[in-house]
């Protein structure tokens, strides 16, 4: 599984507006609404099925990174977005530390594998302090969809 398969292009957010968790979130969902990815519909419910989960601890996972998700039925298959903050958000961080770098995730409930699968990819990439820095220094929605290109081409043909 490749970012470029799961990741809504049209949905990446260079420049996120939000100054709060919960606007980021929505900010986020709102790309994904206005491509057709969610419909329009279901998108409060996403929201709040993100803040849900946020609840439960938060994803912001430190190193400036956050991964909020959750499986909802509103996604026909695992999506998700990027969003590169300037300012910073509290995510209440494990570190405590303000989040620059955001991946949203939502995927169908009855398919738990892709979620995981998802979840891992973005993980791992986001252990790379270059991943990270070539992704905070992207103002444009191309150079965020190139790094995720260049990303997957250097993983191999990992499926």
């Amino acid at each position: 599984m490749k970012l470029t398969d799961f990741v809504v292009r049209k949905a990446i957010i260079p420049n996120l507006k939000a100054a709060s968790k919960e606007d980021v979130i929505r900010e986020m969902v709102a790309g994904l609404k206005n491509t057709g990815t969610i419909k329009a519909e279901d998108e409060e419910a996403v929201v709040a099925a993100i803040l849900k989960r946020e609840e439960l601890g938060s994803t912001g996972i430190g190193n400036g990174v956050a991964v909020p998700h959750t499986k909802h039925p509103a996604a026909e298959e695992l999506v998700a977005t990027v969003a590169i903050s300037r300012d910073g958000v509290d995510f209440s961080s494990l570190d405590g530390e303000d989040v620059f770098i955001l991946f949203l995730l939502v995927s169908p409930p009855d398919r738990p594998g892709d979620h995981l699968r998802g979840l891992e990819n973005i993980s791992r990439h986001l252990r790379s302090q270059d991943f990270c820095n070539f992704l905070k220094q992207s103002t444009t929605e191309k150079d965020i969809w190139d790094l995720l290109s260049e990303a997957d081409i250097s993983d191999g043909e990992e499926s």
